[in-house]
């Protein structure tokens, strides 16, 4: 027995290690410590605006003009950390379409180093907003622009969430490594794209590869005998964030700091839908994710291995007792919980792009989520992540964009001063 658990911790390592390697090929070496700055331009209706034209300047005499793509991104690798001066063209902006702010046309921007977003809102008009938003001023169809696409970010956050609650209510380990788990997703089905894999075939081999290796792999290496050695859950915590620390830093290392987006599919032009439009590819998965969702719903509560996961949920010892085998149980629920995840990460990867740090990002929201609707329940999860998602989207007209993650922030802890329990918390941790 101890001889076939080496041999399967060994093939385990030797995958690992041979995706690194085909990684190294594929994309050549990287600089994980490049500057690079980065932002989008999209039009009032959700559309990207390709052909924007932005210059970034120093004192150094570094210059470089750079212009938006058909999915309305742009990035620029700079020299390094320093000041720079930002200059959007205006004249190249569409025909009534301005920015909000007028200071946003010509700026200076202080860079550390590592990736640098800036974020530029646009608006209907010639001569741009008052640059205070807010509810007064926005339109019926701003309005619902804004619910919808919250509501397709809400899906995907409940993607990260309900694998994050898988997790915690089985186990009850607290995993901030989660958010990487997204960012592995994103970034194996790039690397299949960049070997000349389609993404349609890369995308289920990635969620596929992402749930074995780094969900049952990392609970049967890592995980189980930490158990099994009665490690503490706050030190086992710990242990996660060293662990996203690592997973982190090592996607940095083999694909270096840049934003990178996937051969097909990176630009669509938008299609209406009555008072709203959203890219094909968005409404495309975003039907896929709820698919999902729906039939880990119907798994949980239905399927033989679901209620078992519950029964493990409530007691573990008592489920053990009655014949179950726990740690069947909670490598079933790592395996569905990194394919989730996975999932979520090519999701945000197809619809904006995909950074080293993407999960890193998201991270604070899907622990939002899961702690609004309720700590190891199935539906808390997502409703709390939908919830997080459309407040996140609506209180960019009232706060500036770059804030808006605080607002969600603020009404979970509203809530939970109300409900410490969360919207839909109960006895049972999932269920």
């Amino acid at each position: 027995m101890l001889t076939r658990a080496r041999g399967t911790a060994g093939a385990l390592v030797l995958a690992v290690l041979t995706a690194l390697g085909f990684a190294v090929l594929a994309v050549g070496p990287a600089h994980a410590a490049d500057t690079v700055l980065v932002g989008s331009f999209t039009a009032p209706d959700g559309s990207p605006i390709p052909d924007v034209a932005v210059t970034v300047s120093n004192e150094d005499g570094f210059t470089e003009t750079i212009t938006s793509d058909a999915g309305g991104e742009f990035s620029a690798v700079l020299p390094g950390g320093g000041t720079y001066q930002i200059d959007l063209d205006v004249s190249t902006l569409p025909a009534g379409i301005a920015l909000e702010k007028p200071e946003d046309e010509s700026r200076s921007l202080l860079v550390l180093g590592g990736e640098k977003r800036i974020l530029t809102k646009l608006v209907e008009g010639e001569g741009g907003g008052s640059g205070g938003g807010g509810f007064i001023n926005v339109t019926g169809d701003q309005f619902l622009q804004l619910l919808f696409d919250g509501l397709l970010f809400g899906v995907m956050i409940a993607l990260a969430a309900l694998g994050l609650n898988l997790v915690f209510g089985t186990t009850g380990l607290t995993n901030f490594s989660h958010g990487d788990l997204v960012t592995l997703g994103a970034f194996t089905a790039l690397l299949l794209n960049l070997v000349g894999v389609h993404l349609v075939i890369a995308a289920p081999i990635a969620v596929v590869f992402c749930a074995i290796v780094f969900g049952w792999g990392q609970n049967r290496v890592l995980w189980r005998p930490l158990r099994r050695r009665k490690t503490g859950l706050i030190a086992m915590m710990i242990i996660s964030i060293g662990l996203a620390i690592v997973l982190r830093y090592s996607v940095a290392l083999f694909f270096g700091a840049a934003p990178q987006t996937y051969k097909q599919y990176a630009g669509q032009s938008g299609i209406s839908l009555g008072p709203v439009t959203a890219t094909p590819k968005a409404l495309i998965l975003a039907v896929l994710a709820i698919i999902t969702l729906v039939v880990v719903v119907i798994w949980v509560q239905r399927s033989r291995i679901g209620k078992a996961t519950r029964a493990v949920s409530d007691n573990p010892a008592l489920a053990s007792a009655t014949g179950i085998d726990v740690e069947k149980v909670i490598s079933v629920v790592w395996i569905v919980s990194a394919g989730l995840a996975a999932f979520a990460g090519i999701y945000l990867g197809m619809t904006q792009n995909s950074v080293w740090n993407m999960g890193q990002r998201i991270l604070l929201i899907i622990f939002a989520s899961v702690i609004l609707g309720g700590l190891g329940t199935v539906y808390g999860a997502i409703v709390g992540a939908l919830v997080v998602g459309v407040f996140i989207n609506m209180t960019s007209l009232i706060i500036p964009t770059e804030m808006k993650t605080v607002g969600a922030l603020f009404v979970m802890i509203i809530i939970l001063m109300i409900r410490p329990q969360g919207l839909l918390g109960r006895r049972e941790r999932v269920g």
